[in-house]
């Protein structure tokens, strides 16, 4: 298994390293901006929120979700606690600018509830992070897309459990656990490309039913994932970290892919994420929402059925 590689289920050219040194040097297709020109900071101030949601005592009968940063949500329904995608500090493995934290996290580790479960879309570094994963340890469950347990057994973490898309589980009392593809790729090294997978997840009870998208481009696979689940009270959908365009369209949605995922997951209540936190693109961070606001509009979709939240925002559902 370890010489595997996995793909997409809509496979698209891989980008090289020719394409990276284009992108870095300016050489691609012209990028034209629906918005005139602002600040063009890519380290611009996205809003915080001073958490009130109650971390340590939620209603078990709904979800409440809080934005941390980047993916990492906390989750809270039915007694359990979940972080998606935890990273609390700056995006390894190098040290550069763009990879520092534009913002402290939304909530301190230190504020945190106990932890029982952690959702690891795919290996990336701003998705799985090795502080994080060492600080909870063995004190929380892993669970991952195919190929990714060994990376945990070699750290001493044996609470991992690896689904592979299509595949469903128990998760806790109450509640089930679905693998769903995604449409990205991975790697931590230059000689490790897609030896692991990558994915989505949806939690349901017999009351709620959320969807985390994970890191993703557009394809057509999320209207399957709507008609399969009928529909979700709550998504949470990247909308970051998409120019150039002509890179990164295969690999990241921009916020108006981010809208038609919602509209083919059928949302209810939908939350972005994959912004404001890593300036690890061209576009500048405070854009994304901006953009989501035009394309919602675009769409007729009222704009409190996607919301961009503020670091430490919470939504009860």
């Amino acid at each position: 298994m370890a010489n595997m590689r996995y793909k997409n289920a809509y496979p698209h050219a891989a980008h090289g390293l020719l394409d990276v040194l284009r992108w870095k040097l300016g050489l691609g297709p012209p990028e034209v901006s629906v918005f005139p020109p602002g600040d063009p900071s890519p380290r611009k101030a996205v809003n915080f929120a001073p958490v009130t949601a109650n971390l340590h005592q939620p209603d078990p009968g709904r979800v409440q979700v809080t934005w941390i940063g980047h993916s990492t949500f906390l989750i809270q329904h039915r007694g359990r606690n979940i972080l998606t995608d935890p990273i609390f500090g700056n995006c390894d493995p190098l040290p550069l600018a763009r990879l520092r934290r534009a913002a402290p996290p939304g909530v301190p580790l230190a504020a945190l509830p106990p932890i029982h479960d952690v959702l690891i879309s795919h290996c990336h570094y701003d998705h799985l992070d090795v502080a994080a994963i060492k600080h909870f340890g063995n004190q929380a469950a892993y669970w991952v897309p195919s190929g990714l347990t060994g990376w945990f057994q070699k750290r001493g973490l044996t609470r991992c459990r690896e689904l592979a898309w299509g595949e469903s589980a128990p998760f806790a009392e109450g509640i089930e656990i679905h693998c769903v593809p995604a449409q990205h790729f991975a790697a931590r090294t230059p000689f490790d490309r897609n030896q692991t997978h990558w994915c989505g997840w949806v939690l349901r009870s017999p009351s709620r039913s959320v969807y985390f998208a994970g890191d993703t481009g557009y394809c057509p696979g999320f209207k399957e994932i709507g008609e399969r689940f009928g529909g979700f009270d709550l998504a949470m959908i990247p909308i970051g970290a998409y120019q150039p365009r002509w890179f990164m369209h295969p690999m990241h949605v921009n916020p108006a892919e981010a809208v038609q995922i919602h509209l083919d997951v059928r949302s209810r209540q939908s939350v972005a994420c994959h912004w404001g936190t890593f300036a690890l693109t061209d576009e500048p961070l405070d854009e994304p929402p901006r953009h989501l606001a035009a394309a919602l509009a675009l769409h007729q979709i009222p704009p409190e059925t996607f919301r961009a939240l503020a670091f430490g925002e919470a939504l009860v559902i």
